[in-house]
């Protein structure tokens, strides 16, 4: 096939011939058009929003969703699955969290943030227990890796959530009904308790309107008489609720020891890691649990972060380095808090740190000293570049 053929097929590829044949006519250089470009990449691609939360919507007891509405002009666009960075001050401690948008992506007048109360959380007791109508806040625009490829990932969707990790679910499976899409969407939801089970009614109801939406609830921790299935997303049960997995696309999203125990079983399914997608959900709570942990090393124990230029501070072992920085009034740039995005890298000029897998360091942040401050654990007094 000729290439201009080829070209003539790519959305807009006319319309910019057409443009540049009339710009030859004028004998334009394009400085007319100077930053046009540029400007055009920011609108959908921003470093940074100002949200205004529009309305507070309680879900369950111990979660809510927070509707963000633009200050100043539309929300750029996302892929269904992607989050935002959502940045805040907490008693003078700046830090950030990112949380998966729960609205659909068809439309651009909100984004929806179901955020769930973590026992030992930070953020999401300030969000739960303070947030109301009408405060602002800045995030990164929208962003991440964990979304639907139709080249790829093919039209047979199973989807395994614990807890939050229903928000990138809802808003994937809202997209699929949407533009009316032909896919077939099975969500497997886990909860601990039956009452703190997010948009449930609505999921039961999408279920019964849509025949190829299949939802099913396991609960963990199930009342008396509970008819429904119990227990956890063992290979057994997902082998029994979704047949041959051949060919099937799973999509993993909950705590990360949910996540981990979820891949862990559809490896021993046969299911290869390609045909696995998994939402990173914050750094590991027990990085002592793994393996190549130091010995002799406690979570409790102290070190001394050094700030090289900057000052020092003393630092628990079992708290990610991006936490203790920001506690400590050091800020750096950052947006998945999970290992992946790299924009939180630092030097580490001496002593160690603990990666755990997630951190995903390439071979040249090895080779030349960098780490991702998000997921890596001091385990010694060390000293860093920001």
């Amino acid at each position: 096939m000729p290439k201009l053929n080829v070209l003539n097929a790519v959305t807009g590829f006319k319309e910019a011939i057409t443009i540049k044949d009339e710009l030859a006519k004028t004998g334009s250089d394009f400085t007319d058009q100077k930053w046009a470009t540029a400007n055009t990449i920011a609108k959908l691609h921003p470093k940074r929003l100002t949200l205004e939360v529009s309305e507070v919507i309680e879900e369950t007891e111990t979660t809510k969703t927070f509707r963000l509405v633009s200050t100043g002009g539309a929300l750029p666009p996302f892929q269904a699955g992607q989050y935002i960075n959502l940045f805040v001050e907490i008693d003078g401690v700046e830090t950030a969290r990112p949380y998966a948008i729960s609205s659909s992506s068809s439309q651009r007048e909100y984004y929806d943030l179901t955020v769930k109360r973590v026992p030992d959380g930070f953020v999401t007791h300030y969000l739960l227990d303070n947030v109301e109508a009408g405060q602002q806040f800045l995030s990164t625009g929208p962003m991440g890796t964990f979304y639907h490829n139709p080249v790829f990932h093919g039209k047979d969707l199973i989807f395994l959530a614990g807890g939050s990790g229903i928000a990138p679910a809802m808003s994937m499976l809202k997209e699929v009904f949407d533009r009316e899409l032909d896919y077939q969407f099975h969500f497997i939801y886990a909860s601990s308790y039956v009452d703190d089970v997010i948009f449930i009614e609505e999921l039961r109801t999408l279920a019964q309107q849509h025949q190829n939406f299949t939802l099913t609830e396991v609960i963990s921790r199930p009342p008396e008489n509970y008819q429904g299935l119990t227990g956890h997303l063992n290979a057994e049960l997902i082998q029994n609720l979704v047949g041959d997995v051949k060919q099937k696309m799973f999509y993993v999203c909950g705590p990360t020891a949910f996540h981990d125990f979820c891949q862990s079983q559809l490896l021993d399914l046969g299911v290869p890691p390609r045909r696995v997608r998994i939402e990173a959900n914050g750094p590991p709570k027990h990085p002592d649990q793994f393996s190549n942990w130091p010995e002799a090393i406690s979570m409790n124990d102290e070190v001394t972060v050094t700030v090289k230029g900057k000052g020092s501070f003393k630092a628990k072992v079992g708290e990610p380095l991006l936490n203790s920085l920001e506690r400590n009034g050091y800020s750096a740039e950052n947006a998945c808090r999970s290992g992946e995005c790299s924009l939180c890298r630092v030097k580490l000029v001496s002593g160690e740190v603990f990666n755990p897998p997630e951190a995903h360091l390439r071979v040249s942040d090895q080779q030349f000293g960098w780490i991702h401050s998000c997921v890596a654990f001091p385990t010694e007094d060390v000293e860093i570049i920001l």
